[in-house]
């Protein structure tokens, strides 16, 4: 039987959306290939069309090509070097300053006193031979990538994706928790002034739980508490523990067993813009971000933590990066083994 013709409209159609695909894949994933063959404005313009940014003015507009200028050319530069385990992209945050990129964008314990890494119990310190990889993606206990716009309130998407995490394997139930409601309500850290993990769990524990996403929605800036919106709490907390510091063994044997919230400093240019593949790049350990590791992977030199990040999916491999994992500084990488911590429930 022959099979049926497609329509002329349909094959249109069809046509104009592999174009826009390949335009994308242009702009964004080939930047040694057909993107040098456009001029910089042109770039410029597509990336503009793409991710769509808010100038006050002309004035403001022609600053930040400039920055954008100066930032692909680092990009390509570093691309076309193809020497190294990840790669770069024009991505959201083109369009700023690494200054700009670190005061918007991190928060961890930003205009607050040093937080101590108290010691505590730590429930894995006799698993010794976890598993080769995990993935808590494959067992339901992640929710969707979140986006934490210009607030530096990366500790509370750091505790809440934990606590979302160990509540779905102790109850079946994933649920998506209130970020905003840490930000407003938790007097012990500054909401999108800046935070810490530990206490964050920590009012949690004393809240008695936290509420869902759709009951105390997030906005992105400082708000008053709005107790209104504490309506029955949909998950609760005992406390949190502590890794022990500085062993990387010591926190894959907590991420075997859940997802784990770390600190780490992601102020390099190469982490701005990073694409995708396991990120090897330089960085210190003056530690402020917060992310989650939901899993880890790999072997030889390619072993990775695999983690969640709050700068929504466009960011990396769709909101998540993988990190270089075992290497021969025991801070681990961008000081992801410094200080780790878990809830428990």
């Amino acid at each position: 039987m022959t099979p049926p013709l497609v329509s002329r409209p349909y094959l249109l159609l069809l046509l104009l959306a592999w174009a826009a695909l390949r335009t994308r894949q242009a702009l964004c994933r080939n930047p040694t290939g057909s993107v040098l063959k456009m001029s910089m404005a042109d770039r410029y313009e597509k990336w503009l069309e793409l991710y769509q940014p808010t100038y006050r003015d002309d004035r403001e507009k022609q600053y930040r090509f400039s920055v954008y200028q100066s930032n692909a050319r680092f990009i390509d530069s570093f691309n076309s070097q193809n020497n190294h385990t990840f790669k770069l992209l024009d991505n959201k945050f083109a369009d700023l300053t690494n200054d700009e990129f670190k005061a918007k964008y991190l928060g961890y314990g930003l205009k607050k006193c040093w937080n101590k890494h108290e010691k505590t119990s730590f429930r894995y310190e006799n698993v010794t031979m976890p598993p080769a990889s995990i993935d808590w993606r494959n067992e339901g206990a992640v929710t969707p990538v979140k986006d934490q716009k210009q607030c530096g309130g990366c500790w509370a998407f750091s505790a809440v994706a934990a606590v979302e995490g160990i509540t779905q394997l102790k109850t079946g139930k994933l649920l998506s928790l209130s970020e905003q409601e840490l930000i407003d309500c938790d007097v012990d850290n500054l909401g999108c002034g800046g935070g810490y993990m530990d206490d964050a769990f920590q009012f949690i524990k004393k809240n008695g739980g936290v509420s869902s996403e759709s009951d105390y929605p997030y906005t992105g800036t400082d708000q008053y508490c709005n107790k209104s919106k504490l309506k029955a709490h949909q998950a609760v907390i005992n406390g949190y523990e502590n890794v022990p510091p500085n062993s990387e063994e010591s926190l894959a044997a907590a991420a075997a067993g859940q997802p784990v919230s770390v600190a780490i400093d992601a102020g390099s240019q190469a982490f701005q813009f990073y694409d995708g593949g396991i990120f090897s790049g330089e960085c210190g350990n003056q530690l402020n971000h917060a992310v989650t590791i939901i899993g880890y992977g790999g072997e030889g030199d390619g072993e990775y933590w695999l983690v969640k990040n709050s700068w929504s999916s466009t960011w990396g491999e769709a909101g998540y990066i993988r990190m270089k994992r075992n290497i021969s500084s025991k801070q681990g990488l961008c000081g992801i083994a410094m200080k780790a911590s878990y809830p428990v429930k």
